[in-house]
């Protein structure tokens, strides 16, 4: 809570015109706002610019921020939407959240199966509609609450539980013969 409290007045020192804060945002969340990008997108460089262009939009914006939820939250919707943005122009939203087997003593075997597993899943995720797979990734590997992944998506708690609810259905059908 300290730290989101931080962040708001950061923010407001950012409203005021103070680079240094805004500075100070950049240097705390950056990592955070690639992520995001980067499990959407699939791609280090392409993730780059849309943290960039989250951080331009959030100096832009910074005279009507209100702190009524966490900066963090705040962060997640504009990255998300600059990412679903990016995606409806150019590809289909990825996810490349697996990690690769690094064990050089895991067995050659296993390591193909683990990434084949992966694969598939990735696939599995990338058919599902683009509401339904960005919520299932805010709540399964940015670990969000639904409150905060409602906040982010601007729609009301009930609807993320709808979305992810039957973006799991679909892809407990999808994996069924995995």
């Amino acid at each position: 809570m300290m730290e989101s409290s931080r962040d708001g007045n950061l923010m407001l020192s950012v409203a005021q015109g103070d680079l240094d804060a805004f500075g100070e945002i950049v240097r705390r969340h950056e990592r955070t706002a690639w992520s995001i990008a980067y499990r959407f997108l699939g791609d280090s460089a392409e993730a780059e610019d849309i943290a960039q262009q989250a951080f331009l939009k959030i100096l832009e914006a910074a005279s009507g921020y209100r702190p009524t939820a966490a900066f963090r939250t705040y962060l997640h919707r504009v990255v998300t939407r600059l990412c679903i943005d990016h995606a409806k122009k150019k590809r289909p939203i990825y996810t490349n959240t697996l990690p690769e087997t690094q064990d050089h003593s895991t067995d050659l075997v296993q390591s193909l199966a683990m990434k084949e597993r992966g694969a598939t899943i990735r696939k599995a995720l990338d058919t599902l509609p683009p509401n339904q797979r960005l919520a299932l990734i805010l709540r399964h590997y940015e670990e969000m609450s639904y409150v905060d992944i409602a906040q982010s998506l601007n729609i009301s708690v009930k609807a993320v539980e709808g979305l992810i609810r039957r973006a799991r259905t679909t892809l407990k059908t999808r994996l069924s013969s995995f």
